[in-house]
């Protein structure tokens, strides 16, 4: 759904700034594009950043690339996404191809170095903060965290491709949530089945009254006794009725 209130510059204004102040790769940029988007301008909301984040993670390319191409999409269609993607690549094109000339210099300099290891430092902990506003926004059933557990186990401690390991939470999200709703359509059919055969099955007052009734009758009552009985009847009637 496109925002017509939201610019092509201020688009390209938005990402250029992320693009140009934000150190450490994709994942380090994940808690700035939440605070600069959802938190401040409020142009998606949390959901939608988790879902993008998803999308750009799935699918090949770096994953801050992706992710302003999909912002930028939401907001104002192609020409969104392209300008969002050109805000948050031009600026590190421009700093690597300035640099390139002088790399060997900037290596062998021990404040570039000093400077980059504390720099390091700082983006392990935007990662670990992107890591945790995520994890929060996930539902709170058994299977997302023990799902959560055993990716987050085979990704840091095995040599298995993330690639594969999407794909298959992927499969097991949809087969869960197929099984789910199944579930919940048998238990919503067997509390209708259980109300209609509620309303159907007699009053027992009612039930009683007329055995008594009938008791009655057959005891030798007099007239008065089953003008009575037929008065109760009635009455239960109109109860049924309504």
């Amino acid at each position: 759904m496109k925002n017509k209130s939201v610019s092509l510059w201020q688009l390209f204004i938005t990402f250029f700034k992320l693009g140009a102040f934000t150190f450490g790769g994709g994942y380090a940029m994940i808690a700035i594009l939440e605070e600069e988007l959802v938190s401040k301008k409020k142009w998606i909301t949390s959901q939608d950043m988790l879902d993008m984040i998803v999308i750009a993670e799935s699918t090949p390319g770096v994953i801050a690339v992706n992710t302003a191409t999909s912002v930028g999409y939401k907001m104002r269609g192609v020409f969104g996404a392209i300008i969002a993607t050109l805000g948050v690549v031009l600026p590190s094109f421009c700093i690597i191809f300035a640099l390139s000339f002088a790399i060997e210099a900037f290596q062998e300099n021990a404040w570039y170095n000093a400077a980059f290891a504390g720099i390091q430092a700082c983006v392990t902990i935007l990662i670990v903060n992107a890591f945790i506003k995520m994890a929060k926004q996930l539902e709170k059933d058994v299977f997302s965290i023990v799902l959560l557990i055993v990716a987050f186990g085979i990704a840091a401690f095995t040599e298995f491709n993330v690639i594969f390991i999407i794909l298959i939470g992927g499969a097991l999200g949809v087969v869960y949530s197929l099984i789910k709703e199944s579930v919940s359509k048998k238990k919503s059919l067997a509390n209708q089945g259980e109300t209609q055969l509620t309303l159907q099955m007699p009053d027992v007052d009612s039930v009683n009254s007329e055995n008594n009734c009938i008791k009655n009758v057959f005891d030798g009552e007099n007239d008065a006794t089953t003008e009575l009985c037929d008065t109760q009847q009635k009455q239960d009637s109109r109860k049924e009725d309504k």
